[in-house]
């Protein structure tokens, strides 16, 4: 009976351990894939929701969509690339916008249009007959130059956003990322192009 008992406790007792490594090995994968994780999300990629319709008709309330955190790293923004950015005037939040203009470029807001460094700008990502309507930062009929570090960024659905035509131009370290993939909802699902 009491060999039985010895048994019975070192089988338990092997049973534990086993129980005991596999949680530790358990433990030590949850680690490994958070650091990734967070490595990534700080460095190459970051999920955000897309709130209220600014972007309208690119990009709707509830979508989701990735930003890419590295391409600016290595390369400067470019005109119709559509960004995440720090909200200029509160960063604890983010706006997706569109870049019209890059640093040195003029740009003035007439006649419900847009015109960029001297000339009527083409902007094929819009609807038709869209109004583009100055604002308080940007007036109607005064051309503003971008500085070194500035860039000028509108919402597609003009007469729903808020951007540079009332707040100005936004840093280069305002940019989160470049918009890159949109993965919800499904019948969007896939890569972001951005028009020049």
């Amino acid at each position: 009976m009491a060999e039985q008992f010895y048994y019975y406790t070192e089988e338990r007792k092997s049973f534990f351990e086993n129980i005991g490594s596999h949680l530790v090995d358990f433990i030590q994968t949850l680690v490994v894939f958070g650091a990734i994780f967070a490595l990534i999300y700080l460095f190459v990629a970051q999920p955000h929701k897309v709130s209220g319709n600014s972007m309208v008709p690119t990009f709707h309330n509830g979508d989701y969509i990735l930003t890419d955190k590295l391409s600016y790293r290595f390369g400067s923004p470019q005109r119709g690339d559509i960004i995440v950015l720090k909200n200029p005037r509160d960063e604890t939040q983010d706006f997706i916008k569109r870049i019209i203009a890059l640093p040195d470029d003029t740009l003035k807001v007439e006649g419900n249009a847009v015109y960029l460094n001297g000339g009527l700008l083409k902007e094929p990502y819009l609807p038709p007959a869209t109004s583009t309507h100055a604002g308080s930062f940007l007036t109607e009929g005064v051309e503003i130059k971008a500085g070194a570090n500035q860039y000028f960024v509108f919402g597609d659905n003009r007469n729903h956003s808020s951007d540079s035509r009332e707040w100005g131009a936004i840093t280069r370290e305002e940019i989160v990322g470049k918009t890159f993939f949109r993965y919800w909802p499904p019948g969007d699902f896939g890569l972001v192009r951005s028009v020049p």
